[in-house]
C-alpha cells in the first residue's frame, strides 16, 4: 500500500514522463480494486438479507409476515417497494416445490412471473403450481405505512402528498411518527401543511384538553375530509346524551372550525357549480354559433344542425380508427377534418336544396328536418345504431386539483378554451377577411349587396358551410364529452335555437352571452330542481323574457333588424 500511494504524487518541479503517468495510473487502478473488495462484503450482504426476508415470507404466519416486511425495510434493498407493493395488492406468489418467491401477475390458469431479486421476466407457468401469500387487514396496513415511508421520500412533491393523504385515512401510532419525522426536513408547502393536518388530527386523541383545543384550532379552515370527520365526531352526541369531547370548550371550538369548514366548502361549491355551468354553456356555444350564422344571415331554420355536429362526432372516431398509436395527436387532427367534413356536406345541402327554399322559412323547416332523417340513417348504415366509443387523449384526462374540495377536470376546461378560440377565429373571418364583408353585406342588405357585384347566391353557399363547418368542430369537442351516436345532435338542436334567439339572432356576441348565462343558470338550478324541471324552468324563463324583448338581448339594428 505504501508504494501505491507513493506512486499517486508528483514530485514538485518534477516532469512527469510516460513511465511516471503509467505507474500513477496503476496506483490508482489498485486503489479502486481494494476499494471495491471492502465494499462487496457489504453489498453482499445487503442482497442476502433482502433474499432471506422475502423467503421468510413463504411460510410464515401474519405476525412473522409483519416481522418480514420490517427485514425488508432494514435491508434498503433497491427492489424492497416492489415487493412490498406486489405483496399489498395480491401479487406476491412462492412456487410450492422450493418455496421461491416470486412477483406474479395472473393470466387465465397461468401466471406471469417476475424475479424480486433482479426484477427480470422469468417466463409464465402453471398457476396450480404457485400459492399467493395472503394478507390480513394489520398487515396491509403495515404495508400502507411501509410504502408511505418510501414515497414519503420520493422527489416528486406529488408523491409525497398522496402519500401523506393515505396515511390520514388510518392514522395510528407508527402513521404518526412517520409524520413527526418527515416534519421538519419537508420543504413543499402544500405536503408541509398536509403533514401538520395530520398530526392535529392525531392530537385530537391526547388525553390532554389543552392539546386537544390547539389541535382544533389548528384544523380551523382546513378542506381535508379526514379533518371534517374528526371534528364531526367530537359535536355529534350519542344516545345517552354524551359526547365524544368531554370538555366543553373543544366542543365550542370543534362547532366553530366545523362552521369556517362549511362555509369554505359552500363557496369551493359555488365555484364548482360556476364552472360546470361555463363548460356545459361553452357546449351550447359550439353548437348554437354555426346556428347563429346561418339563421341571422340567410334566414333558413336549420333542423339538420345536429346531424352535422354529429358528422363531426364521427369524424373524430374515424380518425383515432386511422391513427391507434397516435390518440392524443387525433383529436388535434381531426378539428379540421371536422370542419371540411361538416362544412363540404353543409355546402352540399346549400346548393341542392336550400337555394330553391328562400324566404319560406316553415318550408326550409321541413326540408331539414327531412335531411336530419337522412343523415342519421346513412350513419346507421354505415356505423349501425350502437354508439361508438372515442378515446379520452391522456393529455385530457384526469383534473387540476385546486384543493381537497375543489378540482377542474381538464376536458371540460380544454373545451371552454377549445370554445374561445373558435369564438375568437370566427371574429377575425367576419370582421377581417372579404368573405366576412360579403357575408355582413349580405345580412344587412342582400338586395344592395347584390347590385355591387356581390354574388349573393355563393355567399349563401360559403356562409352555409362556414355555419356547417362550425358544427363539425363542435362535434370534435362533444366526442369528449358524451356518447358518439346517431341521436347525438337531437339533443342539442333545441338548446341551439333557445341561445340564438335569446342572444339575439345573427349576433355572435349575444350568442356567446346567451349560451354562457344560459348554463350557468340551467347547472345552478339542476341540484335543486333536477335536471329535467331544470330545463323546464329555464325555457319558461325564456319564454317570458322573449314576451318582453322578442329581438332577444342584443338585437341587430338598422336594415338587418327590419328584414
Amino acid at each position: 500500500m505504501t508504494n501505491i500511494s507513493c506512486t499517486l504524487f508528483a514530485v514538485p518541479g518534477a516532469s512527469p514522463g510516460p513511465l511516471f503517468l503509467a505507474r500513477r495510473a496503476l496506483g490508482w487502478l489498485a486503489l479502486l480494486l481494494v476499494i471495491g473488495m471492502l465494499a462487496r462484503p457489504a453489498a453482499a450482504a445487503e442482497s442476502t438479507s433482502f433474499e432471506q426476508a422475502i423467503g421468510h415470507l413463504a411460510t410464515a404466519n401474519f405476525k412473522q409476515k409483519e416481522r418480514a416486511v420490517g427485514e425488508l425495510l432494514d435491508a434498503r434493498h433497491a427492489n424492497t417497494r416492489a415487493v412490498l407493493n406486489a405483496l399489498l395488492e395480491g401479487n406476491l406468489y412462492y412456487r410450492k416445490d422450493d418455496r421461491r418467491v416470486f412477483i406474479a401477475a395472473a393470466q387465465d390458469a397461468s401466471l406471469r412471473l417476475q424475479d424480486p431479486l433482479t426484477m427480470s421476466d422469468a417466463g409464465t407457468a402453471e398457476a396450480s403450481d404457485y400459492t399467493k401469500i395472503t394478507t390480513n387487514n394489520q398487515l396491509r396496513k403495515t404495508l400502507k405505512s411501509a410504502l408511505a415511508s418510501f414515497d414519503l421520500a420520493d422527489p416528486d412533491a406529488n408523491v409525497r402528498l398522496a402519500a401523506v393523504n393515505e396515511l390520514l385515512r388510518s392514522l395510528d401510532a407508527d402513521s404518526v411518527s412517520i409524520l413527526r419525522a418527515r416534519q421538519s426536513s419537508e420543504k413543499n408547502d402544500a405536503v408541509r401543511t398536509a403533514i401538520s393536518t395530520g398530526l392535529a388530527i392525531a392530537d385530537l386523541d391526547s388525553a390532554d384538553a389543552a392539546v386537544r383545543l390547539a389541535a382544533v384550532e389548528q384544523l380551523e379552515g382546513s378542506l381535508n375530509p379526514e379533518a371534517f370527520n374528526r371534528l364531526s365526531a367530537l359535536v355529534t352526541k350519542a344516545d345517552d346524551g354524551s359526547y365524544a369531547e368531554p370538555d366543553e370548550n373543544v366542543r365550542n371550538a370543534a362547532r366553530a372550525a366545523l362552521n369556517e369548514i362549511d362555509n369554505w366548502r359552500s363557496f369551493y361549491s359555488t365555484l364548482e357549480t360556476l364552472f360546470f355551468g361555463l363548460s356545459l354553456g361553452s357546449v351550447l356555444v359550439l353548437a348554437a354559433i354555426g346556428l347563429a350564422i346561418t339563421f341571422g344571415v340567410m334566414g333558413v331554420i336549420n333542423m339538420a344542425h345536429g346531424e352535422l355536429m354529429m358528422l363531426g362526432a364521427y369524424t373524430t372516431y374515424v380518425i383515432q380508427l386511422l391513427m391507434p398509436q397516435h390518440i392524443g395527436a387525433s383529436v388535434l387532427v381531426a378539428i379540421p377534418v371536422a370542419f371540411l367534413v361538416a362544412g363540404g356536406v353543409g355546402v352540399l345541402i346549400e346548393r341542392g336544396i336550400m337555394r330553391f327554399l328562400y324566404g319560406r322559412p316553415l318550408e326550409t323547416l321541413l326540408a331539414t328536418f327531412g335531411v336530419s332523417l337522412v343523415l342519421q340513417q346513412i350513419v346507421r348504415d354505415i356505423f349501425t345504431a350502437n354508439n361508438r366509443p372515442v378515446e379520452t387523449p391522456a393529455w385530457m384526462a384526469g383534473s387540476l386539483q385546486i384543493n381537497e374540495a375543489f378540482s377542474i377536470t381538464y376536458n371540460r376546461l380544454y373545451v371552454v378554451l377549445f370554445m374561445l378560440i373558435v369564438f375568437a377565429i370566427l371574429q377575425l373571418v367576419l370582421k377581417k377577411t372579404s368573405l366576412g364583408l360579403k357575408v355582413r353585406a349580405v345580412a344587412q342588405n342582400r338586395a344592395m349587396a347584390k347590385s355591387m357585384g356581390v354574388r349573393t347566391e355563393w355567399v349563401d353557399a360559403l356562409t352555409f358551410g362556414l355555419g356547417s363547418g362550425i358544427a363539425g368542430v363542435a362535434g370534435v369537442a362533444l366526442s369528449q364529452l358524451t356518447n358518439v351516436g346517431p341521436n347525438l345532435g337531437q339533443s342539442y338542436i333545441i338548446d341551439s335555437f333557445m341561445v340564438v334567439v335569446f342572444g339575439g339572432v345573427g349576433n355572435l356576441w349575444g350568442t356567446l352571452i346567451g349560451g354562457m348565462s344560459l348554463g350557468v343558470v340551467n347547472q345552478a338550478l339542476e341540484p335543486y330542481a333536477g335536471a329535467v324541471l331544470a330545463k323546464i324552468l329555464v325555457l319558461i324563463a325564456l319564454i317570458l323574457f322573449i314576451q318582453r324583448r322578442p329581438r332577444g338581448l342584443f338585437p341587430q339594428k338598422g336594415r338587418a333588424a327590419e328584414n
